[in-house]
Formats: structure tokens, C-alpha cells, sequence
């Protein structure tokens, strides 16, 4: 026989309805406002009304921090882009520096130009990827089903990836370009199929002036080969032609002296960063020696300093006697009514210097 008490508990625990817990898959604000009030309609609104808000405003602090913290960490990592300031190195290690590695003034401002450039692409991507990331997680508090939303977006990005192959590979190539410091804005460069100054630089296109004043535009997808002409110095190399009878060490001299005064020249000598050099002969022509010299130039003032030297070295040449070769030709006059000689009306070519005694056309040199 069951005891009263046990029998009275076990009938209680039969009839007594079991109360499902509201909050039970909702937040601690829910659970905490139910044990208050006891009413499950308040519980939920204030859940609502309350926990959700709460949870965007957390996520949206949190994508700002965490964009913030991208923004220094990609600060710092393209600092390592720029040349370094050997300005403000000890003087043992900068006097131990070789000289080719000393950075001048233009090209650390280009280093700068380009490391902000890079950080302002590597910015712009971490800021599209985290708030990308908050907004899913946004969506994912008000209960709305993501896997449609993420496999509609691999789709569009799939099918966005086959159309825009070329756009993706001028943007990887301009990206390469610029980490790689290939070339800059005020470059003079030679990329194939036409050749000028670099005007303007994008992570999709090069854009650059010929000699002509025509504007190019590059896909930076479409260039294989880039020869730049003014990175960090240039190089004027000119080959000065001297008749053959002309004493070549004597020519020699007037050359590496015109040369030398161009480059002490308190004008022209900002332009030239070394002591000119002549190599010497650097080949036999058809009509005269070529002697070559080369002066080292800061970039792209190769081109000016050529004119310059070509103007002082024709002057030199005349006052010292020496003779630039050109070549020289034959001219025919043929008076008015007269007729040619048989062997140009048969073969209809000039008549040669030993037939000049037959009457006809008087020969005339120049």
C-alpha cells in the first residue's frame, strides 16, 4: 500500500503542466525580465526591442575596431615600401652606404607616393571584407536564412570573374607595378608600342605622352616589357664622329675637356651626377671614327644635356681644326637643250667620273 504523503506527490506531479521556458533560445534580457515579471509577451518584446539592438551596435563597434586596427597594421606594413632615410643613420653605417644605395629627394617622394597608393588599395579591400562580414552577421540576428544570400553571391562572383578577366589582370599587374616600384609619374619610359613620360599611374592603366604630344593609354594587363630611362639616374652616351686622318688622342682631349666644362658649369652641372668618361673608339663608319663618351645625368635629363653637349662639341671641333665626317657626292648639271651621254640614255644611270671628258654634262662636286 502507497503512503498518503507519496501518493499526494506523485498526484501533483501528474497534474501539475510543465511551463516551457520563453528565453529559451533567446538572451540573458529575456530570461531576466521573465523571472521579473513572469510575462512571456514582455519578455520577448524587451528581447527584441532591447538584446537585438544591442548585439548591431556590438558588432558594428566591433567591424570598426577591428577596421581601425587593419588601417595601422597596413600603415606600417607599407612603410616598408619606402626607401629608407639613410639622412638620419648613424655616420659610421652611412659613410660605409654605398653611394648607389643613398636616396635623393624625387625618388623618396615617388617611394611615398607609391606606398600611399598601396596602402589606400589594401585599405579599401579590408574595409570592404570586414563590414562585408558584419553585415552578414547583422542579418543572421533578425533569424534570415544566409545560405541563399552566399550562394547567390558565389554565383555573381563566379560569373563576374569569367566576364572581367582582363579587368582583374590589369588590376593585378597594376598592383605588381607599384610594389615593385617598375616605374612612376614623370618617368620616360618604353613600353613596346609607344614610348614618352609617364603622366599618370592607376591600379587599371599607364597613361603617357610621346615626344609628339600624343597621349597613350595602357591596360596594365597588356604590358610585357616596360624599359624605364629614369629610374634613380640616367645616362647620356653619345658617339662623336671624327674624319679618319684626325689625330684620335687629340680629339680625345677636346672631347673630355668640352665635357668637363659642361659638368663644372654652375647651370648645367646640377644635371650631371659624375665625372664625364670617354671610352674611346667605338667604331669604324663608312665615313669617320666614332669616339664614344658617356656622362652620367640625373633622371631624365639625359636628353637636354645631349643638345648640349652636341652645340659645345661643334664649336670645340672648329676652333681645334678637327673635321666632322659627311659624306659627299657627285652632282651632274646638264645644261638646258643638252643632250645625255649613250650610257645613261641606255642604262639610265649617271655617267661615271671617267667619262667626264666626253661633251655633255659638266660634273660638279659638293
Amino acid at each position: 500500500m502507497v503512503p498518503f504523503t507519496t501518493a499526494l506527490v506523485v498526484a501533483q506531479t501528474e497534474t501539475t503542466p510543465v511551463v516551457a521556458d520563453p528565453c529559451l533560445e533567446r538572451g540573458a534580457i529575456c530570461e531576466w525580465i521573465f523571472d521579473a515579471t513572469g510575462d512571456d509577451g514582455l519578455a520577448k518584446a524587451a528581447d527584441v526591442l532591447l538584446a537585438t539592438p544591442l548585439k548591431i551596435a556590438f558588432i558594428v563597434i566591433l567591424a570598426l575596431v577591428a577596421t581601425r586596427l587593419a588601417r595601422r597594421a597596413i600603415k606600417r606594413f607599407v612603410r616598408s615600401f619606402e626607401q629608407p632615410d639613410v639622412q638620419r643613420t648613424l655616420g659610421s653605417i652611412r659613410d660605409k652606404t654605398p653611394a648607389a644605395l643613398l636616396t635623393t629627394g624625387p625618388v623618396n617622394l615617388r617611394s611615398a607616393q607609391r606606398a600611399e597608393t598601396i596602402g589606400a588599395v589594401l585599405s579599401s579591400i579590408t574595409t570592404a571584407v570586414v563590414w562585408t562580414i558584419a553585415t552578414f552577421t547583422i542579418l543572421a540576428e533578425f533569424d534570415i536564412n544566409l545560405g541563399p544570400l552566399i550562394a547567390g553571391a558565389g554565383i555573381a562572383g563566379v560569373a563576374l570573374g569569367f566576364g572581367a578577366q582582363s579587368l582583374v589582370k590589369d588590376f593585378l599587374s597594376g598592383m605588381f607595378m607599384l610594389v615593385e616600384d617598375q616605374f612612376g609619374v614623370g618617368d620616360i619610359i618604353d613600353v613596346g608600342d609607344a614610348s614618352g613620360t609617364v603622366e599618370g599611374v592607376s591600379l587599371r592603366t599607364t597613361r603617357l605622352r610621346d615626344v609628339e604630344g600624343t597621349v597613350w593609354h595602357f591596360p596594365n594587363g597588356t604590358i610585357e616589357r616596360v624599359a624605364n630611362k629614369s629610374q634613380q639616374w640616367s645616362r647620356a652616351l653619345i658617339d662623336f664622329e671624327v674624319a679618319y686622318d684626325t689625330d684620335i688622342a687629340v680629339a680625345k682631349v677636346t672631347i673630355k675637356r668640352v665635357a668637363d666644362e659642361l659638368w663644372k658649369d654652375d647651370v648645367w652641372g646640377v644635371n650631371i651626377l659624375e665625372e664625364p668618361e670617354v671610352w674611346g673608339v667605338e667604331a669604324f663608319g663608312p665615313d669617320g671614327v666614332a669616339i664614344r663618351l658617356v656622362v652620367k645625368t640625373s633622371p631624365s635629363a639625359q636628353f637636354k644635356v645631349m643638345r648640349e653637349l652636341r652645340q659645345r662639341m661643334k664649336a670645340a671641333f672648329d676652333a681645334e681644326g678637327i673635321e666632322i665626317p659627311f659624306p659627299q657626292r657627285t652632282v651632274w648639271v646638264r645644261p638646258e637643250g643638252a643632250t645625255l651621254p649613250a650610257a645613261e640614255e641606255t642604262n639610265g644611270h649617271a655617267q661615271s667620273e671617267s667619262e667626264t671628258k666626253a661633251p655633255g654634262p659638266t660634273p660638279r662636286r659638293g
